[in-house]
């Protein structure tokens, strides 16, 4: 789990967050465990200690030894040594000679710990064989979970969609394909922000300044480049008498958006469709769709009258005029949540849309991707929501990350220097035909052509985005992300085209599991490649427990790297026996499962061919 902070924002909030109950998922693991508990279990010396020889408590404790030489699991003999007054190595040494003789596996005493083998043959069909079915890909990682809602990319209307805005779609889209798969219960949500003082100024300037008419298309598009051009204008103006005109008009917006009615709500209405229709078609480039689509304009008012219940009640205090609650003592300063005008703010509407999720879907935890600049503002809505009463604060968990920067810099589009979502996609799918697929004009259909660039665009942005720990910044820089030679999403996409097109050419047919010759899987790139697939669920694990999709991302890149070495070293079309061919296109064709699978888990979808 990762390091959370309580309502409160002291220490660790762990203790307090509803969590996931891990399950067994590990077949192989689970059967050794087993295997080890019925020996501990006959050994009276053990035994008497009382010591908790439980499959599960063994199943924890495997570990991969230091060295693949040694073994593929080891259990350590520590916790044993203070019971039976004895050294771990003697009691290895012991255990070792209970073991029954086995063609599955060999065991030998190495220091203070026991190191399993598993026979070439047993290794491989414990392994591949679940992999092959896909029964593999249907184990649940968790036996129980709290019903979770996670929300996330919350872009503001009236303002232009770009590059930036993708790490949230990508973090958070990624998480719950990760936590869906694992086996938890999850509920996805959207919270754009469709009312406020952006909104204000875009549809200030589009009255009062803007002599240019709405073009046929690309409405949401244009709608950022007035929010940008009304921004700056009002910039300029501070400081000058032109400054309280604007003010005033900005307010007049504000509280006919408020009232709902008035020609600038008549304005809001149809340009917030314009915005809208924006974000739906990123939404569906990205293949994202969520469950429930929250809005700020829907919590507005309610926002305030919930504040005004709370400060009749005596649960906020007034200040200055704005009313809120004092938390200084806890060096979190003054909670805004109602302005001097008696207009709300984003707290006030976090208050009630947290009182929304969890009446409305009885949820049990809600996890919020946010930006770590909002890292303050969170921790006031938590610890207020505790404050007056609100059972389920201790289960608000705010997931932080760091922002997305230019080679030359921060964007902003208050200043209007980012890169556009809808250019960057033209740009890098041009770039992509151009560089990799003009070569197959005519021998490919024109259609493939274009969804081929679309799905690498994907594999380059999507994997860019989720690469790096969310706590560290990302530099975006499109040749870098569109390489085939480096860590990318494309570089992971032809790896798995590459499978498929040399499963296609050898043209060997699937047979039934039980009749692949495995045991002809002896060399150590083919052992190596084998083992780093067992690991593919512990890895998918850690990034559902730490919240980070990058801990998969590390993975697949080096599964793919392996599987290039072992295709170097291990000639498939030219194997020296056809049944050493059969195993070893298998072991292909399991590689290409799961880094499509895991591909599939960050929404990265993977070409037919590259």
């Amino acid at each position: 789990m990762p390091e959370h902070k309580c309502a409160q924002g002291h220490g660790d909030g762990r203790c307090f967050l509803k969590i996931a109950e891990k399950a067994l998922f590990d077949e192989l693991k689970k059967q050794l465990s087993s295997w080890i508990h019925q020996v501990l279990a006959k050994n009276a010396d053990i035994t008497a200690t009382g010591l908790d020889v439980s499959e599960k408590t063994i199943y924890d404790s495997l570990a991969e030894p230091p060295q693949k030489e040694m073994g593929d699991f080891a259990f350590g003999l520590f916790t044993f040594a203070k019971a039976l007054k004895k050294g771990p190595p003697m009691i290895a040494g012991a255990l070792v000679k209970e073991f029954p003789a086995s063609d599955l596996f060999s065991v030998q005493a190495a220091g203070p710990y026991l190191n399993f083998k598993f026979s070439n043959k047993a290794f491989a069909q414990w392994v591949l064989n679940p992999i092959l079915d896909k029964s593999y890909f249907k184990r649940k990682m968790y036996q129980s979970s709290p019903k979770t809602m996670i929300e996330y990319s919350q872009p503001n209307t009236h303002k232009e969609l770009h590059v930036g805005h993708m790490r949230n779609l990508c973090l958070g889209d990624s998480l719950i394909k990760l936590l869906k798969f694992s086996g938890q219960d999850i509920l996805s949500s959207t919270f754009p922000g469709d009312v406020g003082t952006h909104v204000a100024k875009c549809l200030w300037y589009m009255k009062y300044h803007n002599k240019e008419a709405a073009p046929k298309t690309g409405k949401g598009e244009w709608l950022g480049r007035m929010y940008s051009t009304a921004n700056n204008k009002l910039e300029v103006e501070k400081g000058t008498p032109q400054e309280d005109i604007n003010r005033g008009q900005l307010t007049e917006i504000l509280k006919q958006l408020e009232h709902k009615n008035g020609e600038f709500y008549d304005l809001w209405k149809e340009t917030r469709e314009w915005s809208i229709a924006l974000m739906k078609s990123v939404y569906a480039w990205a293949g994202v769709t969520f469950d429930m689509w929250y809005w700020e304009s829907d919590v507005d008012s309610a926002s305030v009258a919930l504040v005004q219940d709370l400060y009749k009640q005596g649960k906020l205090i007034q200040s200055q005029g704005a009313i809120g609650m004092d938390l200084t003592s806890e060096n979190l300063g003054f909670c805004m949540l109602l302005k001097s005008d008696g207009t709300g703010l984003y707290a006030s509407k976090d208050l009630e849309l947290a009182r929304r999720k969890f009446t409305d879907y009885k949820i049990e935890k809600s996890i919020y991707v946010v930006d770590l600049r909002q890292a303050l503002h969170f921790q006031q809505v938590f610890r207020v929501l505790e404050s007056i009463g609100f059972e389920q604060a201790k289960n608000c968990y705010h997931l932080q990350y760091n922002f997305v920067e230019l080679p030359d810099g921060a964007m902003s589009s208050r200043k209007g220097n980012i890169v556009p979502l809808s250019e960057l996609v033209k740009q890098m799918e041009a770039k992509i035909t151009t560089d990799y697929l003009t070569r197959y004009k005519g021998e490919w259909p024109d259609s493939e052509i274009k969804e081929t660039a679309t799905k690498i665009a994907q594999g380059a942005i999507k994997y860019g985005m989720l690469k790096q720990d969310p706590g560290k910044k990302i530099v975006f820089e499109m040749t870098e992300w569109l390489k085939l030679d480096g860590e990318s999403g494309p570089f992971i996409q032809y790896s798995c085209a590459r499978i498929n097109s040399l499963i296609q050419k050898i043209g060997i047919a699937e047979k039934p599991l039980d009749q692949i010759p495995w045991d002809s899987i002896v060399e150590k790139p083919e052992r190596d490649l084998v083992q780093f697939l067992s690991y593919f669920h512990h890895y998918v694990y850690l990034s559902t427990e730490n919240y980070k999709p990058s801990t998969l991302c590390g993975y697949l890149y080096d599964l793919a790297k392996r599987f290039n070495y072992f295709y170097h070293e291990c000639p498939i079309a030219q194997a020296p026996s056809e049944q050493l061919k059969e195993a070893r296109v298998n072991l292909a064709r399991a590689t290409g499962l799961v880094l499509e699978n895991g591909l599939a888990l960050l929404g990265i979808p993977v070409p037919q061919r590259m």
